[in-house]
Formats: structure tokens, sequence, C-alpha cells
């Protein structure tokens, strides 16, 4: 309980100077007569005290706060006290009323003070909590980002791999019947060595050592060996193309060319009864990074490969490109397996795929929309599943 409400009041806690000179002077004015108004111990607040005058108390709360003392009739004497009396009681409650509003405000300021405390230590414990998730949220982003190169190594040296098995067995068949035909030929080289120790016998040794189907052989054998050889060099030349592929640098490239180079490297490697065909138009000269754009191409065509052997039927990549005042556009088609409408949708996310587990990474489509970005270009995918899919990629050229 509000200890205003059991206080014992003085009369000058309620009635300052001012308030007692008001009430004493209009008391006076009705009494007609001079007055005093003194407190419980008899001491004279206002007024002058009249000699052989009557005197009331003051009561509130069974209690006199002070007296009114005035040489006048009793009556009238009852009536200013009883007056004085209730403007007391006003006093009062106004100080009781102001008491506890003081005290509200009090208890409410101390309130919002200690709620103030409470949120200013509930935001430093989440400034703090903040603070160690960012440093884990940076952590783990780098974590991520230290393992998502070494995937984008490892998909590079898997395609490295792929690369290199293909080119192997494109190099190791030239050499074969090169090396066949140069064994030929030394033992043809023998059979014509015999003939200088049967030049008498003249015409009937060259017919026995059947130098004609020899001379006639040779030039066949020299002819294949020379195609085997030219056949080596279009591979290695193709391969310098892949060669660069980290370069930064860009350079004026006909991408006609580079979908040749890539044609010819994945020519090698592509699975019984797939076929490869280009339709290209002249295209201008565009300023890129070729190397990338030939490892980006290479990728495409082996996933149409792949599409084709895994819809177990033979079938047909198509390249085509053409140009318009825009940039160039090149689409690469095959009819393979095709793909439904949830794989396209996370086609070009990274490490999504479609493969078996350990058969890809799935980067390649990620890996290509990069570098068409990197290049200001697009890249979208259209798709039928068990009919093929079409790989549109628009690349703008510099007016």
């Amino acid at each position: 309980m509000n200890d205003s409400f059991d206080r014992d009041w003085q009369l000058g806690e309620l009635l300052d100077e001012r308030q007692l000179a008001q009430a004493g002077s209009a008391l006076g004015e009705l009494l007609g007569r001079e007055l005093a108004i003194c407190d419980a111990a008899d001491h004279v607040l206002w007024g002058i005290l009249p000699p052989a005058a009557r005197r009331l108390p003051l009561v509130i709360e069974l209690e006199p706060l002070g007296w009114l003392v005035a040489d006048v009739p009793e009556a009238a004497l009852h009536g200013a006290a009883a007056l004085l009396t209730q403007i007391l009681r006003t006093q009062v409650r106004f100080k009781m009323a102001s008491h506890l509003h003081v005290q509200a405000m009090s208890e409410d300021f101390e309130t919002l003070r200690l709620e103030h405390a409470r949120l200013l230590e509930s935001e430093a414990r989440y400034k703090a909590l903040a603070e160690q998730l960012e440093k884990r949220v940076k952590a783990q982003v780098a974590q991520l980002e230290e393992r998502q190169q070494m995937l984008y190594e490892a998909e590079k040296l898997a395609s490295v791999g792929q690369l290199a098995a293909g080119v192997a067995h494109e190099v190791n068949n030239p050499l074969g019947f090169v090396r066949s035909n140069l064994s030929t030929f030394a033992r043809y080289l023998e059979r014509i060595s015999e003939l200088k120790g049967q030049l008498a016998a003249g015409p009937a040794a060259w017919t026995a050592l059947d130098l004609d189907f020899v001379v006639a052989d040779s030039q066949d054998l020299l002819q294949e060996s020379i195609k085997g050889i030219d056949r080596i060099a279009r591979i290695v030349a193709e391969l310098k193309s892949f060669s660069n592929v980290d370069r930064a640098s860009e350079e004026y490239t006909d991408i006609n060319e580079c979908l040749r180079h890539a044609a010819g490297v994945i020519d090698g490697q592509l699975p019984p009864g797939v076929n490869l065909r280009l339709e290209l138009l002249p295209l201008p000269p565009l300023v890129c990074l070729p190397g990338h754009l030939n490892q980006m191409l290479l990728n495409l065509l082996r996933n149409a490969a792949q599409a084709i052997a895994d819809a177990g039927r033979p079938g047909t990549i198509v390249v085509s490109s053409e140009a318009d005042d825009a940039g160039i556009h090149i689409r690469i088609n095959d009819d393979g397996i095709g793909m439904s409408q949830e794989q396209l949708d996370r086609a070009f996310e990274p490490f999504y795929t479609t493969r078996p587990v350990g058969t890809g990474a799935g980067l390649g489509l990620s890996s290509a929309r990069n570098i068409v970005l990197a290049h200001s270009g697009q890249i979208e995918l259209a798709s039928t599943p068990k009919a093929g899919t079409t790989v549109s990629i628009f690349l703008p050229v510099a007016s």
C-alpha cells in the first residue's frame, strides 16, 4: 500500500504560504474580523492571533491538523472552519493523487529502464551471436569454395583424361598402319636389293621377284603412310587449341574453327552408331577466350554423344552455326534420351547430374553457362524426353 494513504499530514504541507494567505484573506473578508491559522502545535502559520478569541480544530482523518482562531460568533467560526477543512481535504486528495501519479510514473520509468537494460543485454548477446554466426558462415563459405574449386579441378582432370584416352586411340590407329606399311616397305627394299645379284637374268629376274607389284604397292603404302602422318598432324593441331584453356588473354577467333576442332577431337571418341554432322555458315570473327570456348564445346558434344548412347539406339549430333546483326548463334542438337522438365529446371545447377554416382560431377553445363556469361552471351536448353535435346548458344559480336 502506498504510504500517502496512511501518513499524518501537516497543515504546512497541504497549504504553502501563498495558499494560506489566499485562504486566510478570503476567510477574513467573509468573517469581517482578524483571524489566525495555526498548526497542530499552535504555531501561527498565517494571520494575527486575536486575544480571547474562539478556536476550532481543523480535523481530517480524526486528527486535528491545526486550528482556526477568530473573535467571531461560534456559528460563523464553525462555517469558516468547515470551509477551510474542505479546502484541506481537497489538498489531501490532490497530494495523494499527485503522489500516486509520481509513484506510477517512477515505477513505469523504472520498468522501462529495466526493460531497456534487458534489451541492451539482449542486443549485445544477439550481436555476439551474429558475429559468431558470421565467422562460421565465412568459414563454411571458404570451405565450400575450396571444395568447389577442388571439384572443378577434378572435373577438369577427368575431361583431360577422357581427352587423352580419345587422342591416344586416334593417334594409335594411324601409327599402327604406318608402322605396318614401313615394315612391308622394308621387305620390298630387300627384294629390290636381291635384284642386284640377278641383273644378268634381266626381265626374267624382275618378273621372278614380282617387282611390278612391289613398285605399285610401295606407292600405295607411301601414300597411305603420308595420309596417316597428316592425320596425326591434324590431331596435334586440334589439341593445340585446347592447350591454352587457362590463358586469360582474348583474341579474334573464328568460332567455326573452334567447332571443327572440338568435333575433330570428339570424333574418335563417339560410341558406335553415333554420327556427327557439321552445318556451319560463315561467321564474323569474335573477341573471346578460344581455349575456354573449345573446352565448353567439347563438353557439350560429349554430353550429346552420351545422351544418344543412353538412348540405346543409333543417332546423330548436328552442330550448326549462323550469324545475324546481333551476334553468333550455335546449336548442338542430338536425338538422344532427352530430359524431363524437372531435369531441365535443374540442368544448370552446380553438381546436379543425371548420371550414376561416380560417373559425373555435374559441372559440365554449369561451367558452360559460366563461360557463356563471361562472354556476355546466353545459353538455353530445349529437350523432349526420349526425343533429344538442343543446346542453343548466343554470343554477341561487338559492333
